[in-house]
């Protein structure tokens, strides 16, 4: 179905929601005001969908198990790390269907990708590059010959564009069509360029450690989690997994383990009424029992108090019941 929309996000948790071709979470990672605008085009088989970031942020992401997601920059800032590898301008990440992944960042940045499914890639490939494409099984760095991928960046532009100026001209089907063609064979063109300088992630066993470690915090919620327990689930001594994460997330597992927790707490924060809940019920049910020092800490990462967050959305609700004018959180262009 041909779509496209332009938002503009303050609430991470909205944001993480709306992003398509993965189920992403994303933990800001410093104090700051949040901002977001995600751009998201469905054409006939390819989606495409870019954003700008103004936070650091440590993400993690599920790839829809249907689709290949081809992911790169759009500016020139330094992107971090992906999956344990670092990124830089000019590079491309091939995420395989049904792979996961952690993506860190320093700063805010620009990003984009591509996704469709990996029948339609290959079909891509046979077609325009005569050749069947073999598409890894885990996250590929790539880093084809420059003037490909500034051809690739540069339709994603063009396309974004179109939805923010011309949505209704880019769901005509043969402007979807050529859209869609063109930007195929701009990534068949990454991917099949016989200069190209193709890096690995990171093992299967380093990924299959941090996929366990990160079910493991689903499955236990907000009950304790202690590190002996956390390297006796994922089979690896403390050393280890503290590299491990180091490397793929930018922080020790236990920091981490903290940062969700936090941010479980604030998309609580945001999403109650304080009519019905309090500051104190859900920093405990996250398992913060030392109130005093999860309000220091939160007023930190946050930049308020957890009672100035849960009154302050108070205002926000009222606002959008009262006045026909306000916007939510999430603002369709």
């Amino acid at each position: 179905m041909l779509n496209s929309i332009v938002s503009t996000f303050t609430d991470p948790y909205a944001y993480q929601d709306a992003v398509r071709s993965a189920q992403v979470e994303v933990l800001v990672t410093a104090r700051g005001d949040f901002r977001t605008e995600l751009t998201r085009v469905d054409l006939h088989k390819l989606s495409l969908q870019s954003g700008r970031e103004t936070l650091p942020r440590v993400g993690r992401g599920a790839i829809d198990a249907q689709r290949t997601a081809i992911y790169f920059l759009m500016g020139d800032q330094a992107a971090g790390v992906h999956s344990g590898v670092d990124l830089s301008p000019g590079e491309i990440v091939v995420n395989a269907a049904g792979s996961t992944y952690h993506h860190v960042t320093p700063a805010g940045c620009d990003w984009a990708d591509v996704s469709l499914s990996p029948e339609d890639l290959a079909a891509g490939g046979s077609a325009i590059a005569g050749r069947e494409l073999i598409l890894p099984n885990s996250p590929q760095i790539l880093r084809p010959r420059p003037a490909l991928v500034s051809r690739l960046i540069n339709l994603h532009k063009a396309a974004g564009g179109l939805a923010e100026t011309a949505p209704d001209l880019l769901a005509q089907p043969e402007v979807a069509r050529a859209v869609e063609q063109a930007l195929t064979h701009a990534i068949v063109g990454c991917l099949t360029d016989e200069e190209v300088d193709q890096r690995s992630t990171n093992g299967s066993y380093r990924r299959t450690v941090l996929a366990r470690f990160e079910e493991l915090l689903a499955e236990r919620g907000n009950a304790p989690l202690h590190l002996g327990e956390i390297c006796a689930a994922t089979g690896v001594p403390e050393r280890t997994l503290r590299a491990f994460c180091q490397q793929h997330l930018g922080m020790g597992p236990i920091r981490y383990l903290w940062l969700r927790r936090m941010h479980l707490a604030h998309k609580a924060l945001l999403r109650s009424d304080s009519a019905s809940t309090t500051v104190t019920l859900i920093a405990t049910g996250q398992g913060f029992w030392e109130l005093g020092k999860f309000s220091v800490a939160y007023r930190k990462l946050f930049g308020e108090s957890p009672s100035a967050t849960l009154l302050r959305c108070d205002g926000d609700r009222a606002m959008r019941k009262d006045s026909p004018f306000a916007l939510p959180p999430a603002v369709s262009a």
